[in-house]
């Protein structure tokens, strides 16, 4: 259904992304990078409805805001594990930060990484850390097609079944939470078997 992007080059990127996951190079690290932003620290002001026969668990609509945070998260192909780190806010810098962290275990490879068009991931302190590092190659996915990331897979994944159900008695619970729920998603990570036809 990517069709419907606008991008002129739409084709090219989409190929390009579709064989990093069909025939990734020998040798290289691919990751998967994107970022859940303003992610709510809610907590309810009463527990979940209880479940009965025909009907879903419900929960009060009543709720208090204890802040935000931003996820980083990059997934690496070949393995399926995922990498995140919490963030105040969601800034170039902090994505800077992010890419050092996420990318270091494989200094020296050439490493690729599959990044949608968000802004942030083309400011000049991003295209500044790229220029430092000549193995790292970007690939952006065509315009509106962000859901050729695959981490976008793995953060719907977070958001159903940890954000979205979670009760957060404060910003750090939440990262905690968030944090909790990688760890325990590592343990039996696989990758993510990617098909296309057109």
């Amino acid at each position: 259904h990517y069709m419907a992007s606008p991008d002129p080059n739409f084709e090219a990127k989409a190929k390009d992304i579709l064989g990093l996951y069909l025939e990734p190079p020998e040798k290289a690290a691919v990751f998967c990078i994107d970022e859940k932003t303003a992610i709510q620290a809610l907590d309810r002001t009463q527990p979940a409805l209880p479940l009965r026969p025909g009907r879903p668990e419900r929960h009060t609509v009543e709720y208090v805001r204890h802040g935000t945070v931003s996820l980083f998260a990059a997934l690496e192909v070949h393995s399926g594990k995922v990498l995140g780190r919490c963030a105040p806010r969601h800034t170039s810098e902090a994505f800077v930060g992010f890419l050092e962290e996420a990318l270091a275990s494989h200094r020296g490879k050439t490493i690729h990484v599959i990044l949608d068009n968000l802004s942030v991931h083309k400011t000049p302190a991003v295209k500044a850390w790229a220029a430092r590092h000549p193995k790292v190659q970007f690939h952006f996915t065509p315009t509106y097609a962000a859901g050729l990331n695959q981490v976008e897979i793995w953060l719907g994944m977070i958001t159903r079944d940890c954000i979205r159900r979670g009760i957060f008695h404060s910003v750090p619970d939440l990262t905690h939470q968030i944090m909790k729920y990688i760890r325990l998603y590592n343990r039996n990570a696989r990758p993510f078997h990617w098909t296309y036809s057109n």
